[in-house]
């Protein structure tokens, strides 16, 4: 979820024109700070999620296992219109295990995500069937910074 709406912020403070939605659990947005240009709401995204041009998430598909993340992801191609995108921040494991800092960083956080139920880290082909798996047509890794991967996934291509 959006938590107190510190990501979004950043987003918003760069590009003013954007209007944001954080959306989170109700408990956890009833205790955020106000930025401008942010309306904050309570929901589940496990029921549905905001309507937007674009859905922004951060460390959210870790947190779940591919059932929920696919609830979720249905949700939030609901959500979007036509070219919508859902634009996701996250670890990515590789496909062959190396020794690159970024790589021992994922897969640290793939063991760390073994202590809860049914949390992991993906590898890209893994967040790629997500996607295809909720009817998105598109999917590609638009960036890196530092450990996290930007991935995005387009209704329509």
């Amino acid at each position: 979820g959006g938590n107190r709406g510190a990501s979004l912020s950043m987003i918003i403070s760069k590009y003013p024109h954007i209007k944001g939605i954080n959306f989170d659990l109700p408990h956890v947005v009833t205790d955020r700070s106000d930025f401008p240009g942010i309306t904050h709401v309570g929901g589940d995204m496990f029921v549905s999620v905001p309507q937007g041009d674009a859905i922004f998430i951060k460390s959210v598909f870790h947190n779940w296992d591919d059932e929920h993340c696919l609830k979720f992801m249905n949700n939030c191609y609901a959500a979007l219109p036509d070219h919508g995108k859902v634009i996701a921040c996250e670890y990515i494991l590789p496909e062959v295990p190396n020794s690159e800092n970024v790589t021992r960083m994922a897969y640290h956080f793939d063991l760390l995500m073994m202590i809860g139920p049914n949390g992991k880290e993906r590898t890209e082909p893994e967040f790629e069937a997500l996607g295809k798996a909720a009817e998105f047509q598109g999917f590609r890794v638009a960036c890196s910074d530092y450990d996290f991967k930007l991935l995005e996934f387009t209704k329509k291509n």
